[in-house]
């Protein structure tokens, strides 16, 4: 029935753990990596024009709806100018409004934008719009294509790709060149393929967006169409470009209002240059949460200060040393001084090195044994003595720092983070063993004392190991119902398989 028990518990410790890193890593979007870079973008727009020298006011449309690219950041500067920013039917738009402007004037926006891993699928209620207005020859050749393309579709997308390829194929002379007129542009056959969809009654509307690619200057926009369809807009696009171009699609604004419109101010110009860079995502990742998610973190270790942070991504890993520690001694069968002695020294390798750190060991541990014999002929009291081994074990420390530093050898300055009582316990637990036990027992613990601490700083210095336990620490009950079963274990350890040959081979 224990067994059971403990079984059913080291299960639950298991499915909490991976239900936790499973929705960290699919839904949130950590990475498993500690070095691991996500794609950004960012875009930055220049507006330049020449004011008239008295009141001016500049109107920019803002990115809004831009699923399922998500907007981690933005910016304006925009010198002597007051900044608003308001909604209104299609979106979203800033102002920038001064009380004198006199010659060229430029304002920026950027913009940082990434692909969101969950892209929001809410359901919209069909949209109301309002009709196009055809009079006349337009009204004819209006009616005719799209009378034509609703025999030829079996759904709003499907009608509104035949309008669109009727458009693009328009010929001199036919419905289709009546309302394009002469050289029309993609946002007028965009514009006009609005209008047959809503004359249709089916909704859709005009969407201006850019093109992304890397570190390009003067992108200009592109246009396509949306139509609603089943409680979503579908995207249509002229021309059919390749998928992996589609990608890189960012919708800016919808609507046939312009991107930027001046007041005071002629010969306007605008400018919009995109770039690509790679952040850690860990950042990205914490920036893109959506509001239930913010409050979550706000729960987590990320939001301590930066200081504590370090001293975590240094505690979270003793329990995997620890794991380690139980596996060497129950199951390899390795002895050692105290029980958590080698993972503290472990922690003190962190900072000192590991070279570093086993050659102060060795120096600290022999010189304090050497004391520690003398300190055996005075016949003191147990606590006397230790307390004596213990400031012994300052001072040598003290005394390889000095060394160390006038050698030029900086590393020696860490020896002092080195755990004195623990080191003051090694020496005084080996001292016994020597005595009791002789010489080899006393090395060989100590050896295997130094050797756990080895592997436990390799293990516990990892990048890796430090990453997942700091971005998951949820993964320590793992670890925990490893340590729980390791505690049931009463089967051989491998160093005894030696002294037991010669009976396994009877």
């Amino acid at each position: 029935m224990k067994r059971v028990h403990l079984y059913s518990l080291t299960a639950v410790l298991c499915a909490v753990s991976l239900s936790m890193f499973y929705y960290k890593v699919v839904y949130l979007g950590f990475p498993t990596m500690p070095e691991q870079r996500s794609e950004v973008w960012r875009i930055e727009a220049a507006i330049e024009f020449e004011a008239s020298g008295g009141p001016a006011k500049v109107t920019l449309q803002l990115p809004q709806h831009i699923a399922p690219w998500v907007l981690v950041d933005q910016s304006f500067v925009s010198r002597g100018y007051g900044l608003t920013t308001e909604l209104h039917d299609e979106g979203q738009r800033a102002i920038f409004s001064t009380r004198e402007a006199q010659g060229t004037q430029t304002l920026y926006y950027r913009a940082t934008v990434l692909r969101s891993r969950h892209p929001d699928a809410v359901a919209e209620p069909r949209p109301v719009l309002p009709k196009p207005r055809f009079e006349g020859a337009e009204l004819v050749a209006a009616q005719a294509i799209v009378a034509s393309a609703l025999q030829q579709s079996a759904d709003e997308p499907t009608h509104a790709a035949l309008i669109l390829k009727r458009l693009q194929e328009a010929r001199p002379g036919d419905e289709a060149s009546v309302l394009l007129g002469r050289e029309p542009s993609k946002k007028r056959l965009v514009n006009v393929a609005v209008d047959l969809l809503r004359l249709a009654d089916i909704p859709s509307r005009v969407v201006n967006g850019v093109a992304l690619s890397p570190e390009r200057r003067n992108a200009g926009f592109v246009h396509w169409l949306e139509v609603y369809h089943k409680g979503a807009w579908t995207s249509i696009h002229i021309g059919e470009p390749r998928t992996d171009a589609l990608d890189y699609y960012l919708p800016w604004w919808r609507g046939r209002l312009p991107f930027v419109s001046v007041e005071g101010g002629d010969r306007a110009h605008q400018t919009v240059t995109t770039s690509r860079a790679y952040e850690l995502s860990m950042r990205v990742a914490m920036s893109e949460q959506r509001t239930l998610e913010q409050r979550l973190l706000g729960f987590s270790l990320f939001t301590l200060p930066l200081q504590a942070q370090a001293l975590y991504r240094t505690i979270l890993v003793i329990p995997v040393g620890i794991l380690l520690l139980v596996a060497l001694r129950n199951i390899v069968g390795i002895k050692t001084f105290g029980t958590f002695m080698p993972v503290l020294i472990a922690i003190a390798f962190r900072q000192t090195g590991l070279g570093w750190g086993i050659v102060f060991f060795s120096i600290v541990v022999a010189l304090g044994l050497a004391v520690r014999f003398y300190l055996e002929h005075l016949k003191l009291l147990l606590v006397p003595r230790l307390a004596a081994v213990v400031t012994v074990v300052v001072l040598l420390l003290a005394v390889l720092s000095v060394l160390s530093y006038k050698l030029g050898l900086d590393r020696g300055l860490s020896v002092g983070l080195f755990p004195i009582v623990i080191l003051t316990m090694t020496i005084e637990r080996m001292t016994v063993v020597w005595e009791e036990r002789g010489a080899g027992e006393a090395l060989q613990q100590a050896a295997g004392s130094l050797l756990v601490g080895v592997l436990c700083y390799l293990v516990m210095h990892a990048a890796y190991i430090e990453h997942l336990t700091f971005v998951f620490p949820e993964l320590l009950l793992i670890v925990l119902a490893a340590i729980l079963l390791l505690g049931r274990y009463t089967g051989y350890r491998l160093v005894e398989l030696r002294r037991f040959k010669v009976l396994a081979g009877r």
